[in-house]
């Protein structure tokens, strides 16, 4: 049995998690890892194995570990995504979900940071792409006096207007579209940060038998 969606956005012990990753994530003074960077990323990793073509099932799996990937950051931001799998796992086997497809999720956390993740299933992948994709101004949430003498991480977030993901599947294209202020960040820049998840992000494509595509500013630039 998978649990609905309201259900685990209600869960006591969910929200009570979530709430201390994002306490522990402001004070780290890290980008936003919040509620709606998870929303963002459980709908966007639905939406890519349902283009897909993929079973329902799976769609809500992957739904599912988007929501709850960044959890571990409750405990520290290092190595957060494998002790977020264990923490899901533990989770959603109390809310009745089989062994089996709770360890499919906890593999997708698992491997969902490029530090040590690498794309093992269409969940994880479609974690990966996702999670990978939410880049916008919005996430910035400490004060900045001066946006260009801000780090770079901080500057890149702050540059990007918009981003977005568009799945091809008669193609099999997977595109990440990201509109930047480039008077506040360059592209360089943003390669600059971001080159090892954008390979990590071909990688999930590739599992998917897609091909990564890259479009910034309207240019196509992978």
């Amino acid at each position: 049995m998978l649990p609905e969606m309201s259900a685990l956005r209600s869960d006591s012990e969910v929200e009570a998690i979530m709430a201390m990753s994002e306490k522990q994530i402001e004070a780290l003074g890290f980008t936003e890892h919040s509620r709606r960077h998870s929303g963002i990323v459980s709908k966007w990793s639905g939406e890519i194995l349902r283009s897909l073509g993929k079973s329902e099932e799976r769609v809500r799996l992957a739904e599912i570990a988007g929501y709850l990937h960044d959890i571990g950051n409750c405990v520290n931001r290092k190595d957060h995504a494998q002790s977020g799998a264990i923490l899901a796992y533990r989770i959603l086997t109390r809310l009745g979900m089989s062994a089996h497809d709770a360890a499919d999720v906890m593999m997708a956390i698992g491997n969902h940071d490029e530090q040590y993740g690498l794309p093992v299933s269409d969940i994880s992948s479609a974690l990966i792409l996702a999670d990978k994709a939410d880049v916008h101004k919005s996430r910035v949430k400490k004060p900045i006096a001066n946006v260009y003498k801000a780090n770079i991480h901080d500057r890149v977030n702050l540059a990007a207007e918009r981003s977005y993901l568009t799945v091809e599947k008669e193609t099999a294209v997977i595109t990440l579209h990201i509109e930047i202020d480039t008077e506040i960040c360059s592209v360089m820049d943003y390669f600059e940060i971001y080159f090892g998840r954008m390979q990590l992000c071909r990688r999930a494509a590739e599992f998917l038998a897609c091909k990564f595509s890259l479009i910034i500013n309207g240019v196509a630039l992978l």
